[in-house]
C-alpha cells in the first residue's frame, strides 16, 4: 500500500510539473468599432457582464491606444507590431508590403499553432498565414471548441485570435429593447436627435451581443480546462462610427478598452494607467512564447506592466488617412500625438471638408437639419466635425471629450512645440511624408478598389 501511494504521488508530481512547464496559451479577442467608454467596466451604458467579470479577474487598462481609427490599418498594426505607414498598411482596405513579418512568422517557430476566426481585414495571406476557422467575419465557435479540445489532448501551445464583426454597423444584433431611447445618455459631442438615440440604442445592443461572444469564448476555455494556463486579452478596437469617434484622431476614435486575465501572472481586480499601444501586443505575445523580440517592432513588451508597473510610454501616436475610405473626402490626412495630459492633432488640409460614411448617414443629416433650424449647439458641432483648423490641442484631463481647442492660446505655446517635435520624429521614423503619403494611399489598396475610389 505504501509503495502504491508513493507511485501515485510521484506520478501526480510529474503531471503537475509538466503542466507548470507548459507554454501558456494566448487568446486575443477583439471587437469591431466599439468606443471604449461605452463598455460597462469603463463606466458605459452597455450591459457587458462577461467583460466586466473578466476585468474583476484581471487587469483593466485605462490608457490603451491604437495608431489608426479604422479597421484594416488597426488589425495590420496588431499583427505586425509596427505602425501603419511603416508597413504600408495605412489607408483602409489595405495591405502590408509582402516582405513584412506577421504574428505567424514569430509564433509558429516557437511551437505555437496560430488560429484565427472571424473578421480578418488584412492582406496578403502570405504574411498572415494562420489557420482560419469558418467563414469570413463569422466566429465559428464549433470549430473553436474542436481546436481547444485538440490542444488539450496534444499540449501544443495555442494562439487563438477571436475577431468579432460587432458592434460594426448596421447594428442589427442584440436585444434593442434593453436600451429604451428615453433612458440613453449621450456624450456631449453627440447632438440629441431621435435618429441619434435610435442609433445609440442599436449600437449598445450590439455591444452586449459582442459581450456574449466574449462569454462563449471564456466558457469554452473553462470547459476544456485551459483557463489557468491561458493569457486572455480583450480589446474594443477603434471607436464607433458615430461622429467624433471612428475616422478621427480624438480619443473616442483612437483609445481602446484593454483587459487582460492571466491567472498567477496578473493580479485580479487591478487597474493600470500606463500609456500603451496596440504595437505592444505582438512583442508581449513573443515574450510570453519564449522568443526574442525583434528590433524592427515598434512596440515594447507589456510583461512588466502586467506585473504591476504603471509606466510604459511617454507618448502615443495616431494617423488617419481619409483618402480611399467609403464616402470619404478626396484627401484629408490627420496625425496626432498624445501624452498623459495633452493631445496635439495636425490636419494637413484644413481648407477641405471632412467627409466619410458618417457624414452621409441619416444620423448626421438629422444634425444638419437641426443646425439649419437655428439650434446653435447643432450648428457648432456640425461645423466642428466638418471643418477643422490646421492644429488642435486639447487638455485631456480637464476636457476628456476634446471639446475646447487650446491651440490658439499663447499659454500653450511650449506644449504645442514639444508635442509637434515628437510628432515630427515619429513621422520620420515611419517614413511618413505627410500630404505626399496621404495622396499615395490608393496605391496601398487593391486594384479593384483603387479604380472605384480614384477621382
Amino acid at each position: 500500500m505504501f509503495r502504491l501511494v508513493n507511485v501515485v504521488v510521484i506520478t501526480m508530481s510529474i503531471v503537475f510539473a509538466a503542466h507548470a512547464d507548459k507554454s501558456p496559451n494566448i487568446v486575443f479577442i477583439i471587437a469591431d468599432d466599439c468606443t471604449f467608454r461605452d463598455i460597462g467596466c469603463y463606466g458605459g451604458q452597455a450591459h457587458t457582464p462577461n467583460i466586466d467579470r473578466l476585468a474583476d479577474q484581471g487587469m483593466r487598462f485605462t490608457r490603451c491606444f491604437q495608431a489608426a481609427p479604422m479597421c484594416s490599418p488597426t488589425r495590420h498594426n496588431i499583427y505586425t507590431g509596427q505602425y501603419p505607414v511603416k508597413t504600408g498598411a495605412y489607408p483602409n482596405h489595405t495591405r502590408v508590403e509582402p516582405e513584412t513579418k506577421g504574428i505567424v512568422h514569430y509564433l509558429r517557430p516557437l511551437g505555437y499553432d496560430v488560429v484565427h476566426t472571424g473578421k480578418s481585414h488584412v492582406k496578403p495571406s502570405s504574411v498572415f498565414d494562420w489557420r482560419h476557422l469558418g467563414k469570413q467575419k463569422t466566429i465559428d465557435f464549433d470549430s473553436v471548441d474542436d481546436v481547444l479540445g485538440s490542444h488539450t489532448q496534444s499540449g501544443e501551445p495555442l494562439c487563438l485570435l477571436v475577431c468579432s464583426n460587432e458592434p460594426h454597423t448596421p447594428w442589427t444584433k442584440g436585444d434593442r429593447t434593453r436600451y429604451p431611447d428615453d433612458k440613453i445618455q449621450l456624450p456631449p459631442y453627440l447632438i440629441d436627435t431621435p435618429e441619434t438615440r435610435d442609433a445609440m440604442a442599436r449600437y449598445l445592443a450590439e455591444i452586449t451581443y459582442f459581450d456574449q461572444q466574449v462569454g462563449d469564448t471564456l466558457a469554452a476555455l473553462e470547459h476544456h480546462g485551459m483557463s489557468d494556463n491561458t493569457m486572455v486579452m480583450v480589446v474594443s478596437e477603434q471607436g464607433n462610427s458615430l461622429p467624433f469617434a471612428k475616422w478621427t484622431c480624438y480619443d473616442s476614435g483612437l483609445q481602446s478598452a484593454c483587459i487582460v486575465r492571466w491567472p498567477g501572472k496578473v493580479s485580479a481586480g487591478t487597474i493600470n494607467h500606463a500609456l500603451i499601444e496596440y504595437t505592444d501586443f505582438l512583442p508581449t505575445f513573443i515574450e510570453i512564447a519564449g522568443g526574442e523580440i525583434p528590433a524592427i517592432l515598434d512596440g515594447k513588451s507589456l510583461m512588466p506592466i502586467l506585473a504591476g508597473r504603471q509606466t510604459h510610454k511617454q507618448y502615443v501616436y495616431g494617423e488617419m488617412t481619409t483618402r480611399g475610405i467609403n464616402k470619404g473626402s478626396p484627401h484629408y490626412g490627420i496625425r496626432s500625438v498624445r501624452d498623459e495630459r495633452y493631445k496635439y492633432i495636425w490636419n494637413f488640409t484644413p481648407e477641405a471638408e471632412f467627409k466619410n460614411a458618417c457624414t452621409d448617414s441619416e444620423i448626421f443629416r438629422s444634425w444638419v437639419r437641426l443646425a439649419a433650424s437655428g439650434d446653435s449647439n447643432a450648428r457648432r458641432l456640425v461645423n466642428k466635425y466638418r471643418y477643422r483648423p490646421a492644429v488642435e490641442l486639447y487638455d485631456i484631463v480637464a476636457d476628456p471629450f476634446e471639446m475646447i481647442n487650446l491651440a490658439e492660446s499663447a499659454d500653450y505655446h511650449d506644449v504645442k512645440k514639444r508635442l509637434r517635435r515628437q510628432l515630427d520624429r515619429w513621422m520620420v521614423h515611419c517614413g511618413d511624408q505627410g500630404q505626399v503619403t496621404e495622396m499615395a494611399a490608393l496605391r496601398r489598396q487593391s486594384r479593384k478598389r483603387n479604380q472605384a475610389q480614384s477621382p
